[in-house]
């Protein structure tokens, strides 16, 4: 299997339909043992990770109003530059 100059391979479509890979479908790649791992990516996981964004969202809206208001983007820019 060779890998074009974008860095795509083609799933052989035993393979896909095996472990359920459709079109447009996600997939996560990973190392295990020192070999790269493609699974897919199923709906749980995307549940999963919209409950963690709902959960940061949370956090964000408590914070909301609870910086310091009397900086502005220039006090921001200095203090980064400054580092």
């Amino acid at each position: 299997m060779r890998v074009t100059s974008k860095g795509q391979v083609t799933i052989p479509r035993d393979l896909r339909e095996t472990f359920g890979i459709d079109a447009n479908s996600e997939v996560i790649f990973g190392i295990e043992g020192g070999k790269i791992t493609i699974t897919p990516r199923h709906d749980k996981g995307r549940q999963a990770d919209r409950e963690r964004l709902d959960r940061f969202l949370a956090a964000l809206d408590r914070l909301e109003g609870s910086g310091d208001q009397t900086m502005n983007a220039d006090d921001v820019m200095a203090l980064t530059r400054d580092r």
